[in-house]
């Protein structure tokens, strides 16, 4: 059974040079870049909200109560959200408060350029992180490229297939800390999954670049040099992996939304949106 008190911390802040594909949308923060007509920061908190793992939401960004504020107009006046200040870098801020009042353990990490998020894949993945001390979601290529051929991801290649990042993390206990430290010196090569396993010895290196391990098996090699378990969980939706980086991951999110959803309206409603 998955705990029904979980905190959701959505990384909702600028990283440097998307200020500029913000304003190329006509908005002043990516996270508000309209999908289907609402904020993407509006769709993925309204989809946490619908979720029934998840107590409560913070929103960490550079200015959180203004990008609250430009999102209520969809989600309504939540008792639920909470906002949190972004400082130097995503691990240090995630730090911050992760097992704090604000988001108290177990932690769930979200981000706010997920805009096709959906409470099936929060669900799902929560259940598949329990008895973990960390978890991350991924997809595999296979279900990914035959939904969305034309999408170009970052693979993670091990012997038991290629996966992309699905933008989900959980800290289920306080030892998901170390993670936290270990990110905050590597977070530079976030996008090099090879170069990220020299962190861990040349043993787990050599077995990934030579594709002689599975993905679970690196993980769980990682998670003991940090002291932890650490698990990857596979999720069987192809939209999993569809974040919005670029005008090309727009361009996909928005055909996708406008085939599920009706051209008049829309917003977002919520039985749990309200406080």
């Amino acid at each position: 059974m998955v705990a029904s008190d979980w905190t959701a911390i959505v990384l909702a802040g600028e990283r440097p040079g998307e200020s500029a594909f913000a304003a190329s949308q006509n908005v002043r923060a990516k996270a508000l870049i309209p999908v289907g007509g609402v904020p993407m920061l509006a769709r993925v908190a309204a989809t946490l909200l619908d979720c029934p793992s998840v107590a409560r939401i913070v929103i960490l960004a550079q200015s959180p109560d203004a990008l609250l504020a430009d999102i209520a107009p969809w989600i309504g006046d939540s008792a639920r959200i909470r906002t949190a200040p972004a400082g130097d870098g995503i691990s240090a801020s995630i730090a911050a408060i992760a097992g704090g009042d604000v988001a108290p353990w177990p932690v769930l990490i979200a981000t706010a350029d997920h805009a096709l998020l959906s409470v099936d894949m929060v669900e799902t993945f929560l259940a598949g992180a329990a008895g973990a001390d960390v978890a991350f979601a991924v997809a595999d290529r296979t279900t990914v490229e035959a939904a969305y051929p034309e999408t170009k991801r970052t693979w993670l290649k091990f012997s038991d297939g290629h996966f992309s990042g699905a933008n989900l993390f959980a800290l289920a206990t306080p030892a998901g800390r170390a993670t936290l430290d270990f990110w905050g010196r590597v977070e530079k090569e976030r996008k090099k999954a090879l170069k990220l396993l020299t962190f861990f010895g040349p043993m787990l290196f050599l077995r990934a670049f030579t594709r002689t391990i599975s993905l679970p098996k690196a993980a769980a090699r990682a998670g003991r040099s940090l002291g932890l378990d650490l698990k990857p969980v596979r999720l069987p939706f192809a939209e999993a992996a569809i974040d919005v980086d670029k005008p090309a991951d727009l361009a996909l999110v928005q055909s996708i939304v406008a085939a599920r959803e009706p051209a008049q309206g829309r917003g977002l409603s919520t039985g749990t949106s309200a406080g």
